[in-house]
């Protein structure tokens, strides 16, 4: 087969398979080192550099990164990515210094941001430091969006919300429309903004349309509403007797904040099973923790009342089957409904995009879901001046998300302002560093830690559930940390093969704990996968091929179960296999991507 091109980027950076599952591309193995080290500081700004509200994402990120933990391939649990990102955040000292400065001349050219949530500040915090002018506009009177009004202060602190939103908005060049709602796309155009970047959320909850609901209105809900009026002290009690409707992480905020707000008996209604619920495997667990049923398999039916008071509900009880075209359907199992008495119903079932304020006659496209039609890649829009992101773009997803489009869309932004095609991007920064500083040593421990995942300690019940506003999760303490990061196998580090050096004799293979390198004759994709010591059936991650030998057969190595400890580069007599880091920090604008290099 053809030999690896290990010069192009993605072939290691699909390796580090905990880099390549985050949206927004952060360097896990290179600031979990660096927390091994005590470097929290540096950790945090590897941090900021990709994914903008380490702080923030460190407690409440979605966490991609970690099912694709190589960790996980052997043993059950993968490392703990996003709480040690929590780590780097509450243990660094002063950064403001090593952020990238704010030139004092702007370059001419200003920028709208609708929506002060992470998509829009991520493209603010982007485009300021290359003299872009940002106007950011939000309704409300503080930045953030949904990780302000949607996530329960006992998830995230405030403070640490408007730490890292300060970061962008105080700093220069980003200047704040806060208490303003923007009510036309056309009159925000008309003042002359060089381009328009989208970040509006996805701001209307799905209702409920069963009989008794109108009639019961007084105490049904939306979900994102009814956190957005606790978040900001206008809602401060709720019923004793609670349903919660729904199986995503809103109905995981809500159960767990009526919970606070006098909730005695809370209760979760998901029409789906408990594995097929969208809501995080920990989120659920921490619900379950704090005394919360969660019933499946439930369809709501009636909402029971009387003389227009909530007295509760009536589900019936589902099955899931296939119809002959093999489509999953739920159906009625026969069994008896369940009534549930209830004072408060939270309607949490999704959230839908709403664009009033946009002209229909402006040439901007929207598709039968109402989202509008975007080139996926640049998120430019049928209006070229116009770009999206977060769930204003693809409907609902999460924080790390609208990240990762904000950083799309300031390098579309940048290069549409400066007249350079927004469909070139750039090619992300790239630096591969040999780890050898001796015969048998390496610049970082390869050592691998046997120890299992530990567990990030939590606040008792009893205090936990006395105070919305008391953090639920402590986070892991300086040695815990350290304990936690040794788990990690720096996947980063990779096995760099030089055929000219290696003379064959198998001490790599007879060495290597998982079997993973091969040397034979050469042979077509497929068929070489199962001539290897340990047949590579994972068509997801590629095998590394080099030729070149002199015996006219290649070097195979399975990059799917490497460990990246390093022994067969200790143990090869002629140097053929190298460890080398593989650092990729993903493409922004030209001024940000300098910086972020220069802190390493």
């Amino acid at each position: 087969m053809t030999p690896t091109d290990i010069r192009n980027p993605d072939y290691f950076h699909k390796v580090v398979d905990c880099q390549w599952a985050c949206p927004a591309h952060t360097p896990v193995p290179e600031y979990i080192r660096m927390i091994a080290a005590g470097r929290y500081s540096d950790a945090y700004m590897v941090n900021w550099h990709s994914n903008v509200f380490p702080g923030v994402l460190g407690r409440t990120c979605d966490r991609p990164c970690e099912p694709a933990c190589r960790r996980g391939r052997v043993e059950e649990e993968p490392v703990a990515i996003c709480r040690l990102k929590r780590v780097a955040a509450d243990n660094k000292e002063g950064v403001l210094a090593r952020m990238p400065p704010i030139p004092a001349i702007g370059n001419g050219k200003r920028i709208a941001c609708i929506g002060a949530g992470p998509a829009s500040l991520t493209v603010a915090r982007d485009l300021a430091p290359l003299g872009y002018e940002v106007h950011v506009f939000d309704e409300q009177a503080k930045g953030g969006g949904f990780i302000r009004s949607q996530i329960p202060r006992f998830r995230l602190p405030e403070s640490v919300i408007d730490e890292e939103v300060g970061y962008i908005t105080d700093r220069g060049g980003v200047v704040t429309h806060y208490n303003q709602r923007v009510g036309s796309l056309r009159a925000l155009l008309a003042e002359g903004y060089d381009a328009v970047f989208i970040g509006a959320g996805a701001p209307r909850g799905r209702d409920l349309d069963v009989p008794g609901r109108q009639e019961a209105a007084a105490n049904i809900h939306i979900g994102i509403d009814w956190l957005s009026s606790v978040s900001f002290g206008h809602i401060e009690s709720v019923g004793r007797r609670v349903i919660v409707l729904g199986g995503g992480n809103t109905a995981m905020d809500c159960c767990r904040s009526a919970r606070r707000l006098g909730g005695e008996q809370v209760t979760v209604v998901v029409r789906s099973g408990f594995e097929e619920m969208k809501a995080s495997p920990w989120e659920k667990e921490d619900a379950m923790h704090e005394g919360i049923p969660i019933l499946n398999w439930l369809v709501p039916k009636q909402v029971l009342h009387e003389g227009g008071r909530l007295t509760g509900m009536v589900f019936e009880k589902v099955k899931a089957e296939r119809d002959a075209n093999g489509r999953r359907q739920l159906v009625p199992s026969g069994e008896p409904d369940v009534t549930i008495e209830a004072d408060d119903v939270l309607v949490a079932i999704g959230q839908e995009n709403a664009f009033p304020w946009i002209e229909a006659d402006l040439g901007l496209e929207f598709d039968r879901w109402g989202l509008p039609k975007l080139n996926e890649k640049t998120l430019q829009s049928t209006l070229p001046q116009v770009f999206f992101g977060g769930d204003a773009a693809f409907g609902p997803k999460n924080i790390i998300w609208a990240v990762a489009h904000g950083h799309e869309a300031a390098v579309s932004i940048d290069r549409f302002c400066q007249g350079e095609d927004v469909t070139q991007r750039p090619p992300p920064d790239v630096v591969m560093s040999s780890q050898k500083m001796g015969i048998h040593e390496w610049s970082y421990d390869s050592a691998v830690s046997p120890d299992l995942r530990f567990k990030v300690p939590h606040a008792e019940n009893e205090v936990a559930l006395r105070d919305i506003k008391t953090e639920v999760e402590l986070g892991y303490d300086r040695e815990l940390a350290f304990k936690e990061a040794q788990r990690c196998l720096n996947c980063d580090v990779q096995t760099v093969f030089t055929s000219k050096l290696c003379i064959e004799c198998d001490a790599c293979v007879d060495i290597c704990p998982v079997d993973c390198i091969t040397f034979t004759e050469d042979g077509e994709e497929m068929e070489l996968r199962d001539r290897l010591k340990m047949p590579a059936h994972n068509l997801e991650q590629a095998i590394y091929v080099a030729d070149g030998l002199k015996t006219g057969r290649v070097m195979a190595k399975d990059e799917d179960v490497c460990l990246h400890c390093g022994m067969c580069a200790e143990r090869c007599p002629t140097g053929a296999w190298d460890m080398q880091k593989f650092l990729l920090e993903s493409a922004k604008p030209k001024a940000e991507r300098v910086h972020a290099c220069a802190i390493r």
